[in-house]
């Protein structure tokens, strides 16, 4: 899918797909691990970091130009705890049962990885605009993940699905999909699948989907901290874009050069037809003049008749 890079679509499709924060990225693992032992507490856990990167990377923006850089990292921490802070509290009026089942980690919302990412990556060095969006497309992705991650290890788990029984279930749901060992599975199982389906769309599609993790010097795997997780599963597909492009540009250059041969060969035309367009206008003028004589000479005989005949009335 080709997007147009900062768009609010392409901020959206970035977070949710391209760089998801849990199934690509692998941030934030201890929310992740920890609250999603239900879809509800997964939505809740989801929805509220949402608000907060939201905000946090649109103040950040905001902001970017008046933060010394030098105090930055202080700076995030006392936005987006100020906007924790007013999430927790929201919480504990609205919806105390969500909040208590969450519990620390509502608070330690204000050290998560994924919204101190966004602010240094992206919002610090980016408009309001996109960063509002980024922060819009992380905390979906996000949401997404833990939410589907809790659905099936609360279903798994305890036979229920948002908290309510499914018949029989829950006497025979295997309970290690509710602790620590179900958690890790789970989250191994949505990653595999996440990767093989957009292995698969890359490898027909020959459009890379899937962020490209490079450091500075653009010595690409040898250095990337994304190495082992990704361990050059987009290398054919990174051939078959070259080959691709390879192409696409060799069909260009013969484009070019076949432009060129028809303007050369349009430009030897007009040169050719200069000469027979000179000739023709020659002959042109000289018929012109040729009847212009032609109608002198007439009206010249005309008026001599016209005096003949005068000259014979006046003698008669």
């Amino acid at each position: 899918m080709n997007l147009t890079e900062n768009t609010p679509l392409e901020r959206l499709f970035n977070g949710i797909v391209r760089e998801n924060p849990t199934l690509v990225i692998v941030l934030g693992m201890c929310p992740t691990l920890a609250v999603t032992t239900s879809a509800m507490n997964g939505i809740g856990m989801g929805l509220s970091t949402t608000v907060v990167l939201c905000l946090s990377n649109l103040f950040i923006s905001l902001l970017r130009n008046v933060i010394p850089d030098e105090i930055r990292i202080p700076s995030f921490i006392v936005i987006i705890a100020s906007f924790v802070t007013m999430v927790d509290m929201l919480m504990q009026a609205y919806t105390p049962e969500l909040y208590k089942s969450l519990g620390i980690y509502i608070p330690l919302i204000v050290v998560n990885c994924i919204i101190f990412g966004r602010a240094e990556a992206y919002a610090y060095k980016n408009k309001p605009l996109p960063s509002f969006f980024d922060g819009i497309g992380m905390g979906l992705g996000f949401t997404l993940a833990i939410t589907v991650m809790g659905f099936f290890r609360e279903l798994i788990g305890s036979g229920a699905v948002f908290g309510q029984p499914l018949g029989n279930l829950p006497a025979y749901a295997p309970s290690i999909f509710v602790m620590a060992p179900g958690a890790f599975l789970v989250l191994a199982i949505m990653i595999t699948i996440r990767a093989h389906i957009i292995n698969t769309i890359e490898a027909k599609k020959g459009v890379r989907l899937a962020v490209t993790h490079t450091d500075e010097e653009g010595s690409e795997c040898s250095s990337c901290a994304m190495r082992f997780s990704c361990a050059g599963k987009f290398q054919k597909v990174e051939e078959m874009m070259a080959a691709n492009k390879a192409a696409k540009e060799a069909e260009a250059k013969k484009a070019e050069e076949a432009e060129k041969a028809a303007e050369a060969k349009k430009a030897e035309e007009a040169v050719k037809e200069e000469p027979e367009k000179a000739e023709a206008e020659e002959a042109a003028e000289e018929v012109k003049e040729k009847a212009a004589e032609t109608a002198e000479e007439t009206q010249e005989e005309i008026k001599e008749e016209a005096a003949e005949e005068k000259a014979e009335e006046d003698k008669a």
